[in-house]
């Protein structure tokens, strides 16, 4: 199948999108799909995102039902696909976009964060992909889910650490539903993505983080950047989409148990940075970087 002919394949499709209306990756997700001839079925907690979201749907043609819900609340997410299933009778998409990070020593946190963590980035999306099932299976036709976890599922994340067990679990309860939904041809993927322009807005990184590197210098993220990304830049929001449109189109028919990585090629690099002073690529800085941090 070509590009062409797979995305028109996506035009009149009907796809539901947990944390669609709000935030740089929701809220490109809603429209990039939308931008493709796909219905959507949206809720978020943000009443503001809820409210623009619609008029720049209808502005590219496309067709948008947006709800209020609150992920973090069982009984408010049943209520959203209690509404989903009375409007419509099949799902041919589910994304799972919402999510919740904060950095935070593990010592210093809580038992009420833990839960909310889980909560955020693994509990919601079992209930949402369970209740979605029936709608999925429905068409008979097959159906997608992308589940959004993270480059945190895959390495020892310091600071981040029930968020990253928690998108872990995200990422192999995706393999083993792939493997359970394969004959139904519902395929079921993740898309993990690591720095972006969303992470700003998520408080992946405490104030004081920010206060540190604005004393450097309005391009000092830009800098730390390239020592971190091979590319030497983060993907755009609409590169993450770009990905996100693979994995719900026909392209990706037989991918399925995956997790797609729109990094830049961190997961690749597993530690290798690029540091300066001629140090080149290696885990810890050498004489270089040593001899100018010590000046």
């Amino acid at each position: 199948m070509g590009l062409l002919e797979a995305h028109r394949a996506m035009a009149g499709k009907i796809a539901v999108v947990i944390g669609g209306c709000a935030g740089h990756i929701g809220r490109g997700v809603t429209l990039g799909l939308a931008h493709e001839g796909v219905r959507v079925i949206a809720c978020d907690n943000d009443r503001e995102g809820i409210a623009a979201i619609v008029p720049e749907v209808e502005a590219l043609g496309g067709t948008i039902s947006a709800h209020c819900a609150d992920v973090a609340d069982e009984a408010s997410l049943d209520a959203f696909w209690d509404a989903v299933a009375a409007e419509t009778g099949r799902v041919d998409i589910l994304v799972n976009v919402a999510g919740l990070v904060e950095r935070n020593l593990f010592a210093d946190t809580t038992r009420a964060l833990h839960a909310r963590d889980i909560r955020m980035n693994y509990d919601y999306i079992v209930q949402s992909c369970h209740r979605a099932l029936p709608l999925l299976r429905a068409s008979g036709e097959g159906a997608a889910i992308v589940n959004f976890t993270t480059i945190e599922a895959h390495r020892g994340a310091a600071t981040f650490a029930v968020y990253a067990g928690a998108k872990a679990a995200t990422t192999n309860f995706t393999r083993a539903l792939a493997v359970e939904l394969g004959a139904d041809m519902i395929r079921v993927n993740c898309l993990a993505s690591d720095t972006t322009l969303a992470r700003a807005s998520n408080a992946a990184l405490a104030a004081e983080d920010f206060a540190r590197l604005a004393e450097l210098g309005e391009d000092a993220l830009n800098k730390s950047i390239e020592f971190y990304v091979p590319q030497k830049r983060p993907p755009s929001v609409g590169e993450v989409i770009d990905g996100l449109l693979f994995l719900v189109s026909d392209l990706s028919r037989t991918v399925t148990g995956q997790t797609l990585h729109v990094d830049g090629g961190t997961s690749a690099s597993w530690g290798f940075l690029d540091w300066p002073e001629g140090d080149g690529f290696m885990p810890a800085p050498l004489g270089g970087t040593l001899k100018k941090l010590q000046g």
